[in-house]
C-alpha cells in the first residue's frame, strides 16, 4: 500500500511538507544509574516509557504525559536532553513515523504503572544487566550502543543540566526565537 501520509503547506504556499506522527521514547535512569523498564502482561518483552504525540504537545510535554501515564504521577523526573531521532515505519498508513528517544533523571517518587502500563511488572536494571542476550528488550532499549550514550549523556547532563525551558524555547526556521 503506497504512503498515505498528508503534506501541510507553510503559511504563505511556497513549500510543502509531509506530516509524520511522533512518538517519544524516555530513558529514565535514577541516582543509582539503572534504567527503569516495563513488561506489560500481553508482550514478551522489557520496554521503556514511551507513546505518541498529541496535536496540542510539544515534545517534551508529550514525553512527561507519557512518564505520568506509565510509571505514575508520584515519580518525580527531570527532563535532561535528546538522545537519538530516527523513523520507523509504523502501518501501512504511516510509513515513516518520527521516534524521538528523550533522556530523563528520576529524581524520587514510587512507580505506580498507570492506565497504559496496567499490571505491567516493573524493575530498574543496572545498565550490566541489560548486556545479557537472552533478556528480551524492545526497541530501542535492545541497543547496546544507545544504552552506553544514554548513561553517558545521564553522567555529563548531571554535571551541566539544562533547565526544561531552554530544552522547549520555540526557534523559527531562520533561527529567531518565537515570541
Amino acid at each position: 500500500m503506497p504512503n498515505t501520509q498528508p503534506r501541510v503547506p507553510n503559511a504563505r504556499g511556497t513549500r510543502e511538507f509531509a506530516t509524520s506522527p511522533a512518538a517519544v521514547v524516555v530513558f529514565l535512569i535514577d541516582e543509582q544509574e539503572r534504567l527503569l523498564l516495563f513488561k506489560h502482561p500481553r508482550r514478551e518483552y522489557w520496554e521503556v516509557v514511551s507513546g505518541a504525540l498529541e496535536a496540542d504537545e510539544t515534545v517534551w510535554a508529550g514525553a512527561l504525559r507519557e512518564v505520568g501515564e506509565e510509571a505514575g504521577p508520584d515519580v518525580h523526573v527531570e527532563p535532561l536532553g535528546a538522545l537519538h531521532t530516527a523513523t520507523f515505519r509504523f502501518d501501512d498508513n504511516n510509513h515513516y513515523m518520527l521516534s524521538l528517544t528523550l533522556l530523563m533523571a528520576c529524581r524520587g517518587g514510587a512507580v505506580q504503572p498507570g492506565d497504559d502500563m496496567a499490571g505491567s511488572e516493573t524493575r530498574w536494571f543496572a545498565f550490566d544487566e541489560l548486556d545479557d542476550p537472552t533478556l528480551p528488550l524492545l526497541p530501542p532499549a535492545d541497543q547496546p550502543w544507545l544504552r552506553r550514550r544514554a548513561l553517558a549523556l545521564y553522567r555529563l547532563w548531571q554535571a551541566e543540566p539544562v533547565p526544561l525551558a531552554e530544552l522547549q524555547r520555540p526557534i523559527d526556521f531562520f533561527g529567531d526565537v518565537v515570541r
